[in-house]
């Protein structure tokens, strides 16, 4: 299983972005896969987790802001981000779970396969 994101970057207060990951050799019927953040001397955050279904679960930080998606082949995964902070800097990573499972959470303990990571800063 690979997953690879995509569309990081530098982004002003306020702003948007759009992550992307493409998930290969993964068949997510009834699979879950999510995005998770890392900021420096922080722990991991789930950001928002989807399954096959495409019921989906937020975290507060984001809810409103951030919207998850996949496409209907469900081998890609977007992350849209509006209204960005600075407390959003961090390393962005897309994950997918190994087993099956009708709900969808957004711990990282959870998820088995896991992409490089894309940075996105946002600056005041």
């Amino acid at each position: 299983v690979q997953l690879v994101e995509s569309g990081g970057g530098s982004v002003q207060a306020g702003g948007s972005a759009r992550l992307s990951c493409g998930i290969s050799g993964y068949t997510s019927n009834n699979h879950c896969m999510g995005w998770f953040r890392q900021a420096p001397g922080k722990k991991p955050e789930g950001v928002d987790a989807i399954g096959a279904d495409g019921r989906n679960a937020y975290a507060d930080s984001v809810n409103g802001r951030f919207t998850i998606s996949q496409d209907n082949s469900n081998h890609n995964m977007f992350l849209e981000m509006n209204s960005l902070k600075p407390e959003d800097t961090a390393m962005y990573y897309c994950a997918a779970r190994a087993e099956r499972s009708s709900y969808c959470s957004r711990d990282p303990n959870d998820y088995n396969y896991w992409g490089q990571g894309t940075q996105v800063t946002v600056s005041s």
